[in-house]
C-alpha cells in the first residue's frame, strides 16, 4: 500500500488545519442562514466569521465522490457499496447525495418501506431490547459505509438508531471586516414600472437596487477532524476500518485539491499546497491523491464480502 496509515496507529484524532485564501482578490461571500444572514461572532477581543457550517461541509465531502455527468460514484470508489434510487427506471438520487443519506425519504418511503424493513431486521431491532450494536453498525457498513463516515440518524425505525460523524470538519474566518457594496438590478424597457399596467418592483419589473456585504479575513482555515477511536470502536474487520479511514483522507484530498468554489463569490485555494502536515499526530502527512486514488479500490476489493455493492430502490410518488 502506497499510503502510510502507520502514523495513525497510536492515534486518537487526526486533526488537520488548512489555511485557505481568495482565489482571487480578497473579498470572499460566507454562508448565510435564514433570519440570521452571515454567522459572526466575537472569539476573545478577535471578530470571526463561520465560513461553511458542518452540516454543508459533510456535504461537499460526500459530493466529492460522485460523477454527476454518469449519476455515478467515481470510478476510484467503483465497488463501494450505496443505495441507488430509481424512478420510472431512471436515476432518482442515491445514498451518496441525500442530505439524510441511508435515511433519505426517498429511500425510506420506496417499495412500501421494504428496505427500511430489510434494514430493521438485519439490525436486529426490538423495541424491547437494548440496540444490537455489533448488527446496527455492520448492517450500516454493508449498505452505505459513507454512513459510518457522515453519520447516520435512523429515526424513521427507531430514535435510537443514531451514528455521530466520525469525520467532521468546517471553514472559519479570523480578524473578519465587512465589505459593503451595492448595486441595482437595471430594466431598459421600464425603469419605472407602469403602474397602471400592475407592474411592480417585487414582480421583478423596474429598476432594484440592491445592498451586499462580503468580508475580508486576516486568516480563513478549513479544519478537518477524523475520530480514528470512533472508527476503531465500530468493531468493524481491520479491512473496514482501514477502507473507512482512507475514504475519509481521499474525501479531504479531492476537496482540496479540487475547485473549492462554495458559492458564486467564495472560491477558495490552499495557501500552502506543497505539504499538508497534521496538527495531530504531527509526523503525519495528508496523502497524496495518486497515492489514495491506488489504494482505494484494493481496499474495496478486500471488503468485497463484507458489502452488498449497489443496492436499488425503486421510489413513485
Amino acid at each position: 500500500m502506497k499510503t502510510d496509515l502507520s502514523p495513525l496507529d497510536q492515534a486518537s484524532r487526526l486533526l488537520l488545519n488548512v489555511e485557505l485564501t481568495p482565489l482571487q482578490g480578497t473579498r470572499f461571500q460566507p454562508t448565510g442562514f435564514p433570519d440570521l444572514g452571515a454567522a459572526t461572532y466575537q472569539a476573545g477581543e478577535v471578530p470571526c466569521l463561520l465560513v461553511e457550517s458542518a452540516q454543508s461541509m459533510a456535504n461537499r465531502l460526500e459530493a466529492v465522490c460522485w460523477d454527476e455527468a454518469s449519476n455515478e460514484l467515481k470510478d476510484t470508489l467503483q465497488g463501494l457499496s450505496y443505495i441507488r434510487v430509481e424512478e420510472n427506471g431512471q436515476y432518482l438520487t442515491s445514498s451518496i447525495t441525500e442530505a439524510h443519506r441511508i435515511n433519505s425519504p426517498y429511500i425510506e418511503y420506496a417499495q412500501d418501506k421494504a428496505f427500511h424493513q430489510q434494514l430493521a431486521e438485519e439490525i436486529n431491532y426490538s423495541e424491547n431490547a437494548p440496540i444490537d450494536r455489533p448488527h446496527f453498525l455492520k448492517t450500516i457498513f454493508k449498505y452505505d459505509p459513507n454512513s459510518l463516515i457522515h453519520g447516520v440518524f435512523l429515526e424513521s425505525i427507531a430514535g435510537r438508531l443514531r451514528i455521530a460523524r466520525s469525520l467532521s470538519s468546517f471553514i472559519e474566518a479570523t480578524n473578519t471586516s465587512v465589505v459593503a457594496s451595492g448595486g441595482v438590478k437595471n430594466d431598459h424597457i421600464q425603469p419605472s414600472p407602469n403602474k397602471a399596467a400592475k407592474r411592480a418592483a417585487a414582480e421583478g419589473f423596474g429598476n432594484v437596487p440592491f445592498s451586499r456585504e462580503e468580508y475580508t479575513a486576516q486568516t480563513i482555515t478549513a479544519y478537518f477532524c477524523l475520530d480514528l477511536n470512533q472508527i476503531r470502536g465500530y468493531g468493524l474487520p481491520e479491512e473496514a476500518q482501514t477502507l473507512l479511514i482512507l475514504l475519509s483522507l481521499y474525501k479531504i484530498r479531492v476537496f482540496l485539491d479540487g475547485d473549492m468554489r462554495l458559492r458564486t463569490a467564495c472560491d477558495f485555494a490552499v495557501k500552502n499546497p506543497d505539504t499538508i502536515t497534521a496538527q495531530r499526530p504531527a509526523e503525519f502527512t495528508l496523502p497524496s491523491l495518486g497515492d489514495l486514488e491506488a489504494d482505494i479500490p484494493t481496499a474495496i476489493e478486500q471488503c468485497k464480502s463484507l458489502m452488498a455493492g449497489v443496492t436499488t430502490v425503486v421510489y413513485s410518488k
